[in-house]
């Protein structure tokens, strides 16, 4: 009878391993796709500021080749059109005393498999500036 309990025991011990191990890789394939799903998020992000701080700059681009002071809230507006055109962005626009216009974007989107774990949602960022005078 000793022999059929230590089989027992190795069956177990090997079913606890391979549970540990299933939700190892779970975890590890959560990062990876979540992971990804993050990054394009934050490309996202990005690429909607610099599209609003390039917008922001060519909107006053004759007012600037006509040598007269852009008009802030014209590239402000131009900003702040570019981030509402975008599905799934929140954004903010603010023009520095030194003439900088200065984008701050952020978008969400929904986990895959890290919700397994209470990770619901991941918030992807970008910024990007351009300069409208001197």
């Amino acid at each position: 009878m000793t022999n059929g309990s230590a089989r027992g025991e190795r069956g177990q011990a090997l079913s606890s391993f391979v549970v540990v191990a299933v939700i190892a890789l779970l975890l590890i394939a959560g990062l990876v796709v979540d992971g990804g799903r993050k990054t394009a998020a934050d490309r996202r992000a990005e690429l909607t500021a610099a599209a609003a701080a390039r917008s922001a700059a060519d909107a006053t681009a004759a007012q600037r080749q006509a040598g007269r002071r852009p008009d802030p809230g014209l590239a402000v507006a131009a900003a702040n059109q570019v981030i509402s055109a975008e599905p799934g962005i929140q954004g903010t626009v603010r023009l520095a005393s030194d003439g900088t216009v200065n984008v701050t974007t952020s978008t969400s989107v929904d986990t895959v498999l890290l919700s397994l774990i209470g990770i619901a949602r991941l918030q992807g960022n970008g910024s990007a500036s351009a300069q409208l005078f001197d």
